[in-house]
């Protein structure tokens, strides 16, 4: 069977398969970038939400001394009135 110049003209040959490939490997790369970008915004969240909680842990645990501080000195004075 021998082939038309039409259909011959529209066979794939190595330069349009690498131009494929080119145009394939620059799209994951853009989606992967993309990916990363997000996952790098979740990160940042994460970490960001990690110090907050620390830092009113330490607020927290602050707040409590001073109260069981009150506490023993109001319940040293109601002892020596008594």
């Amino acid at each position: 069977m021998t082939l038309t110049p039409e259909q011959f003209n529209k066979l794939v040959n190595k330069e349009d398969l690498r131009e494929l490939e080119e145009r394939i490997d620059a799209k994951i790369d853009k989606g992967i970038d993309q990916v990363l970008t997000a996952v790098d915004g979740l990160a940042k969240s994460v970490k960001d939400f990690h110090v907050e909680m620390a830092s009113n842990q330490g607020a927290h645990d602050r707040m409590s001394d001073k109260i069981n501080n009150h506490e023993t000195r109001i319940g040293k004075l109601e002892y020596k009135s008594v």
